[in-house]
């Protein structure tokens, strides 16, 4: 996490806990959701290591980017970017969770605004434009 924020300047991969609690740091290690102030930079060598800055394609964000907007997943942002890279985790994972699956999926990334039902329904937005 500091190595991508410090030294690479890509600080959309936010600090928060630095004990894999809140999933502030969430990125995607060779297409898996980790968090990443569990690990040191040099763990992931030769890896492909993707953060919310590598989400959009040609200026055309990603499709959980976008349900997140539409939908209303996010208030203060602090937590969205963990959540957007954990809740894209989970629909490798599942591609149609249902919303109790869901919920359990997202269950180690925190929104200290209560914005849960609204991160829930973006991300059955983004199940359901799959």
């Amino acid at each position: 996490m500091h190595y991508i924020r410090e030294t690479l300047g890509l600080t959309g991969t936010n600090v928060g806990c630095d004990t894999s609690s809140c999933g502030a740091c969430t990125i995607h290690l060779n297409g898996e959701a980790v968090k990443s102030c569990t690990m040191l930079a040099v763990q992931a060598d030769g890896d492909s290591v993707t953060t919310i800055e590598g989400l959009a394609k040609d200026g055309v964000m990603h499709p959980m980017q976008t349900a997140f907007m539409e939908n209303h997943g996010l208030q203060c942002g602090y937590c969205t970017p963990g959540m957007v890279m954990a809740a894209i985790g989970l629909l490798n994972e599942n591609p149609k969770p249902s919303e109790e699956q869901v919920r359990l999926g997202l269950e180690g990334n925190l929104c200290r605004c209560t914005g849960y039902h609204n991160i829930v329904k973006s991300v059955l937005a983004a199940a359901s434009a799959k």
